[in-house]
């Protein structure tokens, strides 16, 4: 794949690749993702076959180890894009960014200015623009204007439902560029959240909720789906013009990524919940775009958009989960490919089997719809034409997709990095893995 004429990127801090879909699919070739996490990066490594996955920190991660994984050699770096952890909190006395607990941010510029890539763009959550943070955003800012670069001001903070996504979703997004270069500009929005007020925008609304589930069998319906997250489907409902993008039913789903092989009538992402009967039946009562009283679970409208998809917490910090919505016509959760598709996931894009995992990396992940939005922004900056690539890869093994942390950890032959959930193994801990998800989900 490398050596063609497309533009290639390195993703850090990639999760499952949320961002890495949006680049590829606006031109880029991929060429090199970290991700701490080794079931995040096996899941990256499913959906991306031929990138340089690095499964570890970037603390003390050089660009020349960058480099040497990617293949690349002396090639420039066209663009380094993620979005690093940080909390941002500012200490008294002490510039924020010298706050250990931003050691990741800190590293993020480092590579930056190692790898010396035309341009870089950093994701990260609109708190960092509110009250005291405001002053951490402005050193981070100062931060790579002293090692060569400029940043888009002022900065955004982009909503995914503005970018053809069925779900409010706000992200900051900082755009940068050497300094001997064009800085490039914001994606105008292309689309209003449905349900909004159309005489307030210019932009034609979106897809619903409806919109982007109505046509995915229902997951209740399949026995196979108590033990597993797939099962072969015969028939499948019409679906919308958005939901048909995801199937990649034409060319047009594929934008400029490269194609997968894959198989459509396969459902994916879908491994049941069990709820209890009297979770259902108030599940049932719940009005579209309401709140179930008891469990405080939001139900989905199925004429608007989702609210924000997340992901709660890893082990290490306690293991909450976020709960996911109630479906608009089904009274249940949603499932992971519910969610997908809420995200702008295509169909062939796999998570891994267990709710818990396949939840939170959607959750953590920027929807690439709005990823490819922004990097169509550096495309047009570069001055390049995207090109459609001719070859058609392979997905990886499926083992990759359920694997615990501790297989995970094996086949990369890496440390346990979250010592304190990985007590069992096989079926039975991918099942206790979604206890928690669930626990919620069934009380009575």
């Amino acid at each position: 794949m490398i050596g063609s004429a497309r533009p290639i990127g390195i993703d850090l801090f990639s999760g499952a690749g949320g961002l890495s879909l949006g680049f590829e699919q606006a031109g880029f070739d991929v060429v090199a993702a970290v991700e701490i996490d080794p079931v995040h990066a096996a899941i990256h490594k499913f959906n991306f076959p031929d990138c340089a996955i690095l499964p570890r920190s970037v603390i003390g991660l050089s660009g020349q180890e960058l480099r040497s994984a990617a293949r690349i050699g002396v090639r420039p770096v066209d663009v380094v894009f993620g979005g690093a952890p940080c909390q941002g909190f500012s200490l008294m006395g002490q510039r924020a960014l010298d706050d250990p607990r931003n050691a990741l941010v800190r590293e993020f510029v480092r590579i930056v200015s190692e790898l010396c890539p035309r341009y870089f763009v950093f994701e990260n959550v609109k708190g960092l623009t509110l009250g005291t943070h405001r002053r951490f955003l402005e050193e981070v800012i100062e931060a790579f204007g002293d090692v060569g670069y400029r940043v888009r001001l002022p900065w955004q903070v982009l909503n995914a439902s503005s970018y053809g996504v069925p779900q409010e979703r706000e992200r900051l997004i900082l755009l940068g560029a050497r300094k001997d270069l064009t800085l490039p500009v914001y994606p105008a929005e292309t689309t209003r959240a449905a349900g909004s007020n159309p005489t307030l925008d210019r932009v034609p609304e979106g897809p619903t909720c409806l919109a982007a589930l109505d046509d995915l069998p229902n997951a209740d319906q399949f026995e196979e789906l108590l033990v597993g997250d797939e099962v072969t489907v015969g028939a499948w409902r019409t679906p919308s013009d958005y939901a048909a993008e995801l199937r990649c039913l034409d060319g047009r789903g594929w934008h400029y990524g490269y194609r997968r092989k894959w198989e459509p009538k396969t459902l994916t992402g879908s491994m049941r919940t069990d709820h209890s009967a009297i979770s259902v039946r108030r599940f049932a009562e719940t009005a579209g775009g309401g709140t179930e009283p008891i469990s405080r679970f939001y139900k989905l409208p199925a004429n608007g958009v989702c609210n924000t998809l997340r992901a709660g917490t890893d082990s290490a910090r306690g293991a909450f989960t976020s709960p996911r919505p109630i479906h608009y016509k089904h009274p249940r959760c949603i499932t992971v490919r519910e969610m997908a598709r809420l995200h702008g996931y295509p169909d062939w894009f796999r998570f891994h089997e267990t709710k818990w995992h396949g939840a939170r990396q959607i959750g953590n992940s920027v929807p690439p719809p709005m990823a490819r939005a922004v990097a169509a922004s550096i495309v047009d900056a570069l001055g390049v034409k995207p090109i459609r690539p001719r070859t058609t890869l392979s997905l990886g093994d499926v083992s990759l997709l359920r694997m615990t942390v501790s297989g995970a950890s094996a086949y990369w032959g890496i440390e346990n990095p979250i010592a304190g959930r990985d007590r069992k193994s096989g079926a039975k801990k991918r099942r206790q893995e979604d206890i928690e998800a669930d626990r919620l989900a069934v009380i009575g």
